[in-house]
């Protein structure tokens, strides 16, 4: 399965709702993961530009895309980050074929 890095800004409404509720919201997502074929691997509250991150495996990237249009579709949320993770393994694969290119740049 293919893994993926999102990271969540939440809106001040949302900020608002969880101040008066907290909750974990990272288990409450990791069921829809799964409904999409996926699984959590793990999530983190963080402070700065995004205030969830979390680590998923998903089938594809349709599953990912999926995902993250429910995140952004719920409204809570003034941003959703998705980033595909390539391991060690896949990027030095890329780095091979990228040298059988013959790609030269411009001069």
């Amino acid at each position: 399965m293919a893994h993926y890095l999102v990271q969540v800004a939440y809106s001040a409404e949302a900020w608002a709702s969880l101040v008066k509720n907290p909750q974990d919201r990272i288990a409450k997502v990791s069921k829809a993961v799964e409904k999409l074929g996926g699984n959590l691997l793990q999530g983190w509250m963080s402070f700065g530009d995004f205030d969830t991150i979390l680590i998923m495996e998903m089938p594809d990237n349709v599953g990912a895309a999926a995902f993250a249009v429910a995140i952004a579709a719920g409204g809570a949320c003034k941003g959703v980050k998705t980033t595909p993770l390539l391991s060690v393994e896949e990027g030095l694969a890329a780095m091979k074929k990228a040298g059988s290119t013959d790609y030269r740049p411009p001069n």
